[in-house]
């Protein structure tokens, strides 16, 4: 039930991004719903490789770096999912910018089996 309502969460903040974001572009509901399930493989998967391995970085910017790999993992999901593009860095960092943030807020009410927490 988790996985599947952070996917959901992930979708929902691409198709934002896509809205307001000139430069990313989705072309269905159903590729939205692909790359937040990709996205969020990516994030599991190779951002905490990518964190270490540029962990120098990260501290000396302070962590703004971050930003910039969030940036990164958008890019490598629109290489890998086809109907779902972002043209260039600058709409990668802005799009990757709205979906952290909706990301972040969304799941800060919910636990890690997928139900709303209570405040």
């Amino acid at each position: 039930m988790g996985l599947l309502l952070r996917t959901l969460i992930n979708t929902g903040a691409l198709l934002l991004a896509a809205h307001v974001v000139p430069g990313v572009q989705v072309t269905s509901f159903l590729v939205a719903l692909v790359a937040g399930l990709v996205l969020g493989l990516i994030n599991a998967v190779i951002r905490p490789i990518l964190v270490l391995l540029t962990l120098p970085f990260t501290l000396l910017t302070l962590g703004l770096f971050l930003f910039v790999l969030n940036a990164l993992c958008l890019w490598l999901t629109s290489a890998l999912v086809p109907g779902f593009t972002v043209h260039g860095f600058w709409a990668a960092f802005l799009a990757a910018l709205i979906v952290s943030a909706v990301s972040w807020v969304l799941t800060a009410f919910l636990n890690e089996a997928g139900q709303w927490k209570r405040i």
